[in-house]
Order: structure tokens, then sequence, then C-alpha cells
């Protein structure tokens, strides 16, 4: 597989430019395409499931996103180091009963020296909100340059 720039180690703005990388992907809802991000041994801590793999990460995500509809999310940059970083994040979602949740966070991920993400530790809490608090309104996909970051909301 080739190289997912950014490559470690890893400066201000390079992890800055690989977790808007890892955003993006992540908002096209695509399973298969995220998946690709990580090792194939890839290991997984999110909420209180442990994953293994990129057919593990993929079925995962299959799941996730056939329940949590309107998906958006927005990821920051929180530390760094050569080859780790540290990112907090919110995402919205509906479920299939049209209620909708905020959820916030911190990750931790290890990087390989190809960019890929061989360990990914999530930790996680949602709550529900009224339609009308939802702040993530862009269409669905890339969240666009010109929307606010994270740090530019009250949470």
């Amino acid at each position: 597989m080739s190289p997912r720039f950014p490559l470690p180690p890893f400066t201000w703005d390079t992890a800055t430019e690989k977790v808007r990388a890892i955003e993006d992907c992540w908002n096209s809802r695509e399973p298969a395409r995220v998946a690709l991000a990580y090792t194939i041994d890839s290991f997984w801590r999110n909420h209180l499931e442990f994953l293994s793999g990129r057919a593990a990460i993929e079925a995962f995500l299959a799941r996730k996103w056939a329940e949590q509809l309107e998906y958006r999310l927005i990821n920051e940059v929180w530390a760094f180091t050569d080859n780790r970083i540290a990112a907090r994040f919110a995402y919205e979602y509906c479920d299939r009963g049209g209620s909708w949740f905020r959820a916030y966070g911190n990750e931790n991920w290890e990087l390989d020296p190809d960019g890929l993400i061989r360990r990914r530790l999530a930790s996680i809490n949602e709550y529900p909100i009224a339609e009308t608090d939802r702040m993530f309104l862009w269409q669905l996909g890339r969240r666009p340059d010109d929307h606010p970051e994270l740090s530019d909301f009250d949470f």
C-alpha cells in the first residue's frame, strides 16, 4: 500500500493536516475508504468495543453509519509527538427514529512510518440534543474550509 501523507515525524502543521485528512475521510462515511487509513492489523478501542484489523474496522463503521444518520464530524489536534497524535472531536448524528445526538471525545493515534494508524484509542461521550441545537449544518461530506473549527464552538 502506498504511504498516507503526511508522514511521521509530525510538526504542528503536518499533525493538523493529518487530523483534517482523517476528518475528511470519516465524513465521507465510506467504511472501506476509512479502513484504508489504518494498518492491516490496526487495533481499536472505541467506547467499550475492541477491534483488530481492517475487516473489523470496516464492519464496525458500516454498522455505525447504518444507525448514525446525518453524521458530521469535526477533529482538532490536541497534542502530538513524532508518530502519535491526540485529537479531540465532536460529531452530530440522528438515529433511525429521528432523535439527534452530539458526541464529544478524544482519540489517541499511533501511526506507522507509512502514515497509517496502527492504534486508535477513543473515549466518547454522547448525549441527546434537540434538532434546533445542531451546530454542524454543512451538506453531508467534507466540512467546508470556511466552517468554524471545533475551538470556535463553546464546548
